[in-house]
């Protein structure tokens, strides 16, 4: 068997944030408190809009999946890493990483998809008040959801096949703390055209298409609101889009910081430094985001406390 085969390769070597020794135990510490504070954020958000039944309405229905999805998304990169440095090592199987690459594309796509869906609620819950109940109908919620997942499903899993194809040297080392795509993509020996070209062509079609929608939505939310007459009622239409337009900063914020600091500068170091505010932060922030700005939450998570209280 060849010397390139990727047959041959059974593991990579992910260098991590940082190779001081001394600053390992510092590490581990910050990213297990940031992993847990976000999966017991978002299991709060679920649960609240679980128990209340004021919350069971379309707006709460696509939170509480992104909020699924936020705890996906950190599960697939940060448990790896905590691994990695409590046992002093640095290798993550061919099938893993490959494993690590899939997962993670669906729910980074999934959290953008989902915040489209969200701007199309709230567009449909301002400018057609009277329709929304039945426009925004359980099946169409359901379908939505649905189709995020299918479409996202099929183009990570195009990704993953075109990337079987690859060869890779033996020894291979990843300037990251877990496998992303075009960081794995960097590191082949062979040619790497047709990834290359997939990937830019899923990034234009689902990063431009949702921006887009989002855009889109957001316009006529304004202009449906300058319409309003009164002061308060504006602000009271606007403020139920507050938490969302603060999500979607958030994650398009710092994903575009990431990817626009890599084009700046050549290290590696500085960009996986760079990609813990997409990957780790927003979804750690999104519950605190939506627990902060938004009444309902408020009051049914201090509800569902408050009747946990006793049992503790």
């Amino acid at each position: 068997m060849e010397a390139g085969n990727h047959t041959e390769v059974s593991e990579f070597l992910l260098l991590g944030l940082s190779e001081d020794p001394e600053l390992q135990p510092l590490i581990f510490g910050v990213f297990l408190s940031m992993y847990l504070v976000t999966v017991l954020g978002n299991l709060l958000i679920i649960l609240t809009i679980i128990s209340d039944s004021h919350l069971h309405t379309p707006m709460y229905f696509f939170l509480s999946n992104l909020s699924f999805v936020d705890i996906c998304f950190i599960s697939t990169t940060v448990p790896k890493m905590l691994v990695n440095i409590q046992a002093q090592r640095k290798d993550i199987s061919y099938i893993g990483c490959l494993t690590q690459v899939y997962f993670f594309m669906i729910f980074v796509l999934l959290d953008n998809f989902l915040l489209t869906v969200m701007a199309y609620d709230r567009f449909v819950a301002i400018c057609h008040l009277l329709h929304y109940m039945v426009i925004m109908n359980p099946r169409l919620c359901g379908l939505l959801v649905l189709m995020c997942w299918f479409i996202i499903f099929w183009v990570s899993l195009l990704h993953i096949l075109l990337l079987r194809q690859l060869t890779f040297c033996i020894g291979t080392e990843i300037p990251h703390f877990f496998c992303e795509l075009p960081q794995v993509i960097k590191l082949a020996c062979s040619d790497t055209l047709i990834n290359n070209i997939a990937m830019y062509v899923a990034t234009a079609l689902l990063g431009v298409f949702p921006l887009t929608g989002i855009f889109f939505s957001y316009s006529q939310i304004v202009s449906s609101i300058m319409r309003i007459s009164s002061a308060r009622g504006k602000y009271k239409a606007f403020s139920t889009c507050g938490s969302h337009l603060s999500s979607v900063s958030l994650l398009y914020g710092t994903s575009l910081g990431v990817y626009l600091s890599s084009a700046v500068t050549n290290s590696s170091h500085r960009s996986s430094t760079s990609s813990v505010m997409y990957t780790v932060v927003t979804p750690m922030l999104n519950p605190i985001i939506y627990s902060l700005r938004n009444r309902d939450v408020k009051g049914a998570l201090g509800s569902l406390l408050s009747r946990a209280a006793p049992c503790l």
